[in-house]
């Protein structure tokens, strides 16, 4: 499949019929974006608008959007803006409605079947698939080594997700000795060809050892064994050139636009 071919698969599976990411969230198209509400805690956002969406509209739909998420009491939500998005000064109105842009991403995609390779580890270390509340929190604990953010979010979802939908989710945690140095996640999405890899990151220590490219195969021969066909990144600086690498394709950027709601 050609990479415009991918991009427009993903962008009809994965964005204009999204579904729902956990068990208390609520997927629903309105007017002309399709956006995902939840808890305090889940993430809540635009995932989608119209690709003939006009400034005009643009903007009617932003002031909605704003309008929708403050009534239910969210702190912050987020529309995930795609470079191939338009209209054209799309980022713009939504910075002018006191959105504030994050770094963006690259959208990798991958097939399955290309990632599902053996499994190799460094001496000394092992993949703990997490299952339980203990799992968790050593999963969390590695992520925020990697990451150096606050992952009490994280064990929310995730906690969350093991509980209400484990056949969609799956985790997992590097272990060294009795220490957490590397976690990943990843969301199977039923009804589509994708499943999705975040949050791979590895403690600065064991970094360039083999670790994040041990998690991606790990979870791509799980996302095989479920018959999924294509893993989906959204990729920062850093792993993005990895995933290269490795034969993942480039098909977008991807910019979180995050509106944080004051009181």
């Amino acid at each position: 499949m050609e990479p415009d071919e991918m991009l427009a698969l993903f962008d009809h599976e994965m964005r204009e019929h999204a579904r729902p990411d956990g068990p208390g969230t609520h997927v629903e198209r309105v007017g002309d974006v399709v956006r995902r509400t939840g808890g305090p805690d889940d993430w809540n956002g635009v995932v989608w608008s119209a690709p003939d969406l006009s400034p005009g509209r643009a903007e009617a739909e932003i002031a909605a959007q704003i309008e929708h998420y403050t009534a239910r009491g969210a702190d912050e939500f987020e529309w995930k803006l795609y470079a191939h998005d338009g209209p054209g000064n799309l980022g713009r109105l939504l910075a002018a409605a006191g959105f504030e842009p994050e770094p963006p991403e690259t959208l990798l995609v991958a097939p399955v079947a290309d990632q599902s390779v053996p499994v190799v580890l460094p001496e000394g270390v092992r993949l703990r698939d997490v299952t339980d509340a203990e799992g968790v929190d050593l999963m969390v604990r590695a992520h925020e080594l990697a990451f150096g953010t606050d992952g009490s979010r994280l064990r929310h979802r995730t906690l969350a997700r093991l509980t209400e939908a484990p056949g969609t989710f799956v985790a997992v945690v590097a272990m060294a000795g009795g220490e957490p140095v590397s976690s990943a996640r990843m969301e199977m999405y039923p009804g589509t060809g994708f499943a999705g890899l975040w949050g791979g990151g590895t403690a600065a220590p064991w970094r360039g050892r083999g670790i994040y490219r041990a998690l991606i195969a790990h979870r791509s021969r799980t996302a095989a064994g479920h018959g999924y066909r294509f893993l989906q990144v959204d990729a920062t600086d850093r792993s993005a050139p990895v995933l290269r690498r490795l034969g993942f394709t480039t098909l977008s950027t991807t910019t979180p636009y995050v509106h944080r709601i004051t009181l």
